[in-house]
């Protein structure tokens, strides 16, 4: 299994760089092979300073050793060591009409041998972070695994959305990150079963983003907009550095600083007490920073 997934992700990574690539045509990926101090190593892709995607990055590594005593600590586990191989991307798009992405799908393994670890298990999932929400793209990105979940005995689509709410959530800030997806971790009980999930999953991740790329392209911005869409991606910026467990596992397994840190945004703002203007289209995009049905919902649920 440990196998199957490192080439299943290192595929799809270039699978999704391509495809990137093909939208935004000013810029290539840079690919930067690097190495593991204790064990293994990956390939960092990373998109910058393009006409469509401002800052990006689509990883994949696979790393073993020793695992760390804090992680030992983390995941309640005896002292063994572990193989753990995902891809991880993030996509922050220049326009402030294009959502920023998240997805990431992994496996994780305990033991001395590969071939049958003492504990294995999946994660995973994608979220999206608008900064000027549209129902028709919560809903077309919900919409789509919902049907990859649909598929799957082991994927169950509501308790995986519920997990993403509250997971990318600023308990600081009462808010959520984006418009949530699904979020998945710690499945062992059919370890076929949910690498097939993953696989699809993976795979279906084009379909889930393209569409909303593609639709809101071409439309306008100014300062204003740009002003809003950084300020709003401050709050990426504090998700990411205070509760990402990835970040947090990244450190902690002296992974690559470099590739770890790819997450984080080009540019960001932080302004002291900042609200948005009464009846602006800013105040109007708070409404979708919470936790919503989106596939029940249509337009005349959103505030006008």
């Amino acid at each position: 299994m440990a196998h199957r997934m490192q080439r299943f992700v290192e595929a799809l990574q270039m699978r999704i760089v391509k495809k990137l690539e093909a939208i935004d045509d000013s810029t290539s990926f840079r690919l930067d092979q690097w190495e593991r101090e204790g064990g293994g190593g990956g390939l960092t892709a990373v998109i910058d300073d393009g006409e469509v995607f401002e800052k990006g990055g689509v990883n994949t590594s696979a790393v073993h050793g020793e695992l760390p005593d804090r992680m030992v600590e983390a995941f309640g586990v005896e002292p063994k060591p572990f193989f753990a191989t995902g891809v991880s991307l993030v996509i922050h798009p220049r326009s402030p009409w294009v959502p920023t992405v998240h997805a990431n799908f992994r496996y994780f393994a305990l033991g001395d041998d590969l071939m049958e670890p003492d504990d294995q298990w999946f994660g995973g999932g994608a979220d999206l972070t608008p900064y000027y929400p549209t129902l028709e793209d919560a809903k077309h990105f919900h919409r789509v695994w919902k049907h990859v979940c649909d598929r799957h005995d082991v994927a169950d689509y509501g308790d995986f959305k519920q997990k993403c709410d509250e997971y990318f959530y600023l308990p600081h800030r009462s808010e959520a990150r984006g418009v949530g997806g699904i979020f998945y971790d710690y499945l062992r009980d059919d370890p076929e079963g949910t690498f097939f999930f993953s696989r699809e999953a993976g795979r279906r991740f084009l379909d889930s983003y393209v569409p909303i790329v593609e639709r809101h392209l071409d439309t306008p911005y100014g300062e204003e907009e740009r002003t809003y869409q950084e300020v709003r991606r401050g709050r990426y910026v504090e998700f990411n550095l205070l509760f990402d467990r990835g970040t947090k596992f990244g450190i902690e397994t002296r992974g690559r600083t470099e590739s770890i840190l790819m997450s984080l945004p080009r540019s960001v703002q932080w302004r002291y007490d900042w609200t948005p203007e009464p009846g602006s289209k800013e105040e109007k995009a708070q409404w979708f920073f919470e936790a919503r049905d989106w596939l029940s919902l249509d337009e005349s649920d959103v505030p006008e």
